[in-house]
């Protein structure tokens, strides 16, 4: 396919299109708001990823609607979207900068003269994309470069340029429907790989990057000139199934640019104007959707080596099926009404479920080993508690997590559960004890938070250390703000498990525990949440992950206490979601999970996916459906929703007190999620 008929087919569509734009017009016009005219489901997905990265204040996720009357969930959603793109934080342009760096110049050559230029970017440590009307196939990709850091500095001096050959004979993958092209690039003179240097931007899979009537950013090489960015009256305009159309200012040479939503995330990649069909210049532009190029890289048929290149993408590349964000189960009530919105008569009270459970528990304390539900032909429930439980009576957390849950169920139109029908494996004591002998517990109360509640050996410290960067950096703190931090830990990151403990004890640690005080305190004040609470949190996952004594014993017990055999509804909270994602790789063959619920969890955190015994976030084959439930103000679930990272989760955005935000009864209380378990047991 040439240009020509490129630019036929993409005009086309935007003329298949103007009904679409007019009624997406007319639905701004009438509702007063640039983003009314998108999905609830899209607006939903939009507004849960914002909340998650730290972009808007978790208030606004529950308004208060007039008269007290239920605002609908659009309008919600539309509420943290405005607030999203009304000011921007400073670090906007920060942020910017550090995504540029990712863009290159495209020296196109054919018989040794340089031909053209366009523009790509780095996805990966040593994978460029660009259009395929740049490079459309190897010969031409055989010779043309890409040139780094061919801008201007602050002060308006050229900075040197830092040149890189492409190698698309180790990779190269094109498509002229989508126009775009995958191509290896060779590493430098000094062998350095060109992401080390620039990093690179990470496409992403999920939904939830960008609706209709937000801003586009895009930086480019427009004719061939040093990197320029359009960041003003920018606007997408219309969602096509594989192409985006939006406003803003480009020329020829911006081919293969990144377009960024306001959080410096790959929303398309830009291929061409739309021209007037008059000869007026152009009245939009089309870019190929990342999500629409990872679809067709995930089907492109490829050796083994090139496969191996390909990973470099990382796990929030790989397409995902269609499962709806945050999606309210429905139930067997005329017209599949949402669980939790019709009234139902009979139903019990929150005070009477309240009532029930605490008549199980008043039944008799039992011993701090675990407790046993009841058995028979339908399935287990087994909750899995998180740290911070040792000398507790198992008795009384199975009763606080079942009020919670009855109190969601409620909510749901649902009959509660008895206590005694669940099992409570509980690993508090062992984990207490074997890190009395190998960790420190007590904090000492004349240093900072970090530094007080930090791991005592240095591989868990490398990993705690690690964990709060991570987060931090998740929530939007600029880099500069987060170091210094010591080679050490930066060499920790990619250590695993408990293998990388020895090469801590070099001493290149140095004060770099005492530096997180800052990203732990940035992480508080942004989530709500203590800073004793997340460094503790984060201390006893990172002793969990980095010591095989501590997990050894942590698993014994949880496995002393589960069923061996049938199927499971596993609810898991905390760091008990980290152990059940262990446990699957030794729960006895004769059983299975139908439904998986992690509440709370920092599975989503590559300091702590990396760990696991299956090497990172491979969804375990026992699992059926895997809810996970997170809240925008729980400082632990950072790194959610899990749908980014891992493979076939439903993330459900729950509206959890921000004092409590961490609180499984919270969560558990959530109607969508307590209906999830009630009728995941009841099947």
């Amino acid at each position: 396919m040439d240009v020509r008929q490129q630019q036929r087919n993409m005009a086309e569509r935007y003329r298949e299109t103007v009904y679409q734009r007019e009624h997406i017009r007319r639905r701004q016009v009438e509702t007063g708001t640039p983003f009314a005219a998108d999905s609830e489901e899209q607006l939903r997905a939009r507004a849960e990823r914002l909340l998650s990265k730290g972009e808007v204040d978790p208030e606004a996720l529950a308004p208060v609607p007039p008269d007290g009357e239920q605002a609908r969930p659009a309008v919600v959603f539309e509420r943290i979207l405005g607030a999203a793109s009304e000011l921007q934080s400073v670090n906007f342009l920060a942020r910017g900068a550090r995504a540029a760096s990712a863009v290159a110049r495209i020296s196109v050559v054919e018989d040794g003269r340089r031909a053209g230029f366009g523009t790509g970017f780095l996805v990966g440590e040593r994978l460029l994309l660009t259009n395929h009307h740049v490079l459309p196939d190897v010969a031409t990709a055989t010779g043309s470069f890409a040139e780094f850091d061919f801008e201007a500095d602050a002060d308006g001096v050229p900075e040197p340029v830092d040149p890189y050959d492409l190698s698309p004979d180790e990779l190269f993958v094109t498509d002229p429907e989508l126009d775009y092209t995958l191509v290896a690039v060779a590493v430098g003179s000094d062998g350095r790989r060109p992401g080390t240097v620039h990093g690179w931007l990470k496409l992403i899979a999920q939904q939830g990057k960008i609706v209709i009537g937000e801003p586009v950013n895009v930086v480019g090489h427009p004719d061939g000139r040093p990197k320029e960015i359009a960041v003003r009256d920018n606007a997408l305009l219309n969602q096509l199934p594989q192409f985006l159309h939006y406003r803003t200012d480009t020329e020829p040479g911006n081919s293969g640019s990144p377009v960024f939503n306001d959080q410096w995330e790959v929303v398309a990649l830009h291929h061409a104007g739309v021209p007037d069909p008059d000869g007026e210049g152009w009245i939009a532009n089309e870019g190929a959707r990342v999500s629409a190029i990872l679809r067709h890289l995930a089907a492109a048929e490829l050796p083994p080596g090139q496969k191996s290149l390909l990973a470099e993408l990382g796990p929030q590349a790989v397409p995902r099926e269609a499962v709806p964000v945050g999606a309210v189960p429905t139930d067997d009530r005329p017209g599949g009404a949402p669980a939790g919105t019709l009234p139902v008569p009979g139903a019990l009270s929150a005070q009477a479920v309240s009532a029930t459970v605490r008549a199980d528990v008043a039944a008799g304390a039992r011993e701090r080993r675990g407790l046993t539900g009841r058995t028979g032909a339908g399935r287990h429930l087994v909750f899995l508690h998180g740290r911070g439980q040792q000398g507790r009576d198992p008795a009384g957390l199975r009763a606080g997590w079942c009020e919670g849950l009855g109190t969601g169920l409620a909510a749901a139109g649902l009959a509660p559960l008895r206590a005694d029908d669940v099992w409570f494996p509980y690993y508090g004591d062992a984990l207490a004890a074997v890190l009395a002998t190998r960790e420190r517990v007590a904090p000492d109360t004349a240093a900072s938070t970090a530094e007080a509640y930090a791991p005592a050996g240095p591989g868990a410290r490398a990993v705690y250390a690690a964990l709060l960067d991570e987060a931090a950096e998740a929530t939007g703190m600029p880099a500069p703000e987060r170091e210094p931090l010591a080679e050490g830990v930066r060499a920790g990151q990619s250590t695993p498990a408990w293998e990388g403990a020895a090469a801590q004890e070099s001493g290149l640690l140095g004060g770099a525990v005492a530096a997180l005080q800052r990203p732990l305190s940035w992480i508080a004040a942004r989530s709500g949440l203590d800073d004793v609470v997340i460094a503790t949190v984060f201390r006893d996952v990172a002793a969990y992950l980095d010591n095989k004594p501590v997990r050894d014993a942590v698993l014994d017990a949880v496995l002393a206490g589960m069923p061996d055999q049938g199927e499971i509804v596993l609810v898991t909270h905390s760091l008990g979601t980290v152990v059940a994602l262990d446990l699957f790789t030794r729960l006895p063959g004769r059983t299975s999970v139908p439904l998986l619920v992690t509440a709370g969890s920092p599975l989503g955190l590559d300091a702590v996916y990396r760990r696991l015994l299956a090497g990172g976030p491979v969804r375990p084959g026992q699992v059926g459906v895997w809810i996970n439930a997170w809240a925008a103000g729980d400082a632990v679930a950072i790194g959610c929703p899990l749908g980014d990272t891992w493979s076939q989760v439903r993330d459900v955005l729950c509206a959890n007190r921000k004092d409590r935000a961490h609180d499984i009864t919270q969560y558990l209380s959530d109607a969508r999620v307590a209906a999830e378990i009630g009728r995941g047991v009841r099947t």
